[in-house]
């Protein structure tokens, strides 16, 4: 990432030192060139810039996110189902590995397992992400009943 942004830092310093050392050579001073019209071929090379760095920065989100769904595939059948915090820096998750649910305490450098499941709470956890609707559905029924009433 270091090496990316050297490169574009190197690129668009040596672009101005041309820019400058060829209105030199013109004769020009350095000022004139903010009285000089600026014409179409200008804007379409800044729009055309700006999408290429669009391009760029949507292309490595998606790469990183690409990359980080891999890792994901090295770990298994391991599922984060839910957490809570009990402190400013503890916390208390609940794990599936695989069959079995894990109870699992989380402080800064130190991980303990407070409670191994008997038999999986999972319905409980879909129960509740089922009765939890999306934005979208919510703000449509209120919408609906606004007009019922």
């Amino acid at each position: 990432m270091r090496a990316l942004i050297s490169f574009f830092t190197l690129l668009f310093t040596h672009v101005s030192y041309a820019a400058v050392a060829a209105d030199t050579t013109k004769g020009k001073a350095i000022a004139s060139l903010s009285s000089e019209p600026v014409g179409l071929g200008s804007y379409l090379q800044m729009f055309f810039g700006l999408f290429i760095v669009v391009a760029l920065i949507i292309g490595m989100a998606w790469f990183m996110r690409r990359m980080s769904s891999m890792g994901g595939m090295a770990a298994g059948n391991l599922k984060v189902l839910g957490g809570i915090s009990v402190g400013q820096r503890e916390r208390v998750v609940l794990i599936q590995a695989g069959e079995t649910q894990l109870l699992v305490g989380v402080a800064p450098g130190e991980i303990r397992t407070l409670h191994v499941m008997d038999e999986p709470i999972t319905s409980t956890v879909e129960a509740n992400s089922k009765v939890s609707s999306s934005f979208s559905e919510k703000l449509h029924a209120a919408i609906k009943n606004r007009g019922n009433a």
